[in-house]
């Protein structure tokens, strides 16, 4: 990963850290914290917990899901679109926070996203689907990174939510998952446009 994240900066390829389970062990957390340190990332992705375990050091990830003492809400958005700012201007790139509520930023502006569904927590592999997603988009958007970030979690939460449409009662969490790559296989600009549900802060 070091080796890897060095030589993308060379090459000036953008560079996404997803720091799974950072906050569940003490591997983990000093890992992504080094690449933090380390590495020049275009952006960083992950849950409330991992991204606090990554801005203060330590934090209480359950596995490699957020803890539900973390759990961003209307209640609690704008400190949390305060913490995600800051920390964003600390790690000197673009910030995606998801979970109910997803937040993007720059340190600046703030995208918080509402697409999405609670059933996409039900089935692993959303989170590293997002994230490679996020690699494509800023890649093939690489002069406006903050816009690209946000479209990727615009686009996952969306597809989350047609996959859900789908469902019927034979179907199971196997199933959710597949939709959802079909879905994101078969999305198109124009049903993102006009099916992204987001506010800038």
């Amino acid at each position: 990963m070091f080796a890897a994240g060095k030589r993308a900066n060379e090459l000036g390829h953008p560079v996404v850290l997803d720091p799974v389970g950072a906050g569940a062990s003490t591997l983990r957390t000093e890992t992504a914290i080094r690449l933090l340190n380390t590495v020049k990332l275009t952006a960083i992705r992950g849950n409330i917990s991992e991204i606090k375990t990554l801005a203060l050091g330590s934090g209480t990830t359950k596995g490699v899901d957020a803890d539900v003492a973390d759990k961003v809400t209307e209640e609690n958005l704008n400190g949390a679109v305060s913490f995600a700012k800051a920390f964003a201007r600390r790690a000197g790139g673009i910030l995606a926070i998801t979970g109910a509520i997803d937040i993007v930023t720059d340190g600046v502006r703030a995208f918080c996203i509402r697409n999405g569904r609670p059933e996409m927590s039900s089935i692993t592999g959303t989170g590293c689907q997002l994230s490679a997603l996020t690699a494509a988009f800023v890649t093939a958007n690489p002069d406006q990174p903050l816009e690209a970030v946000a479209a990727a979690v615009c686009a996952m939460g969306l597809c989350g939510e047609t996959s859900c449409q789908r469902m019927t009662e034979l179907d199971g969490n196997a199933s959710y998952r597949n939709y959802i790559i079909d879905a994101m296989y078969r999305l198109t600009p124009a049903a993102l446009e006009e099916g992204a549900k987001y506010e800038v802060r």
